[in-house]
């Protein structure tokens, strides 16, 4: 009986950790919040959707993780370090760094390059996020 509670609990620690990320996103500020574990350690500027887009409110949970993602929506369109949150939308690295503050995506959540890889890893090591985006109230 001992035996098989430790062979459980070895099993129970060889797991990923749980999903302690949470990227806060706020379209009115076009900023990203990274909590981990509950304290925020990183602030980026981000694109989220232009006029006649929408990157929507709401609490997501990272889907899928693709180190280079082509969108099949809009030609093919590189998308490094993708962490797909809700249908075709994507946190993910971009070359139009001069962009970035402002809203100018179809509504994806665009990041810079380092800032993207940097999230990317961070939440591979936690075995997931979570996804909240805001439009200028207090991330919940």
């Amino acid at each position: 009986m001992r035996l098989t509670v430790c062979a459980v609990a070895a099993c129970l620690f060889a797991l990923p950790a749980s999903a302690s990320v949470v990227a806060h996103i706020d379209n009115a500020t076009q900023r990203m919040i990274v909590v981990v574990d509950g304290a925020a350690i990183y602030s980026w500027p981000v694109s989220t959707a232009r006029r006649g887009y929408e990157t929507p409110a709401g609490s997501y949970s990272v889907q899928r993780m693709e180190r280079m993602w082509y969108s099949r929506k809009y030609d093919n369109a590189p998308m490094p370090h993708a962490l797909s949150f809700e249908g075709g939308l994507a946190i993910h690295a971009t070359s139009a760094i001069r962009q970035l503050g402002r809203p100018a995506s179809h509504g994806c959540v665009r990041l810079s390059p380092k800032n993207a890889q940097t999230l990317f890893e961070l939440v591979r090591q936690h075995g997931g996020a979570q996804v909240v985006v805001t439009d200028g109230s207090p991330a919940t």
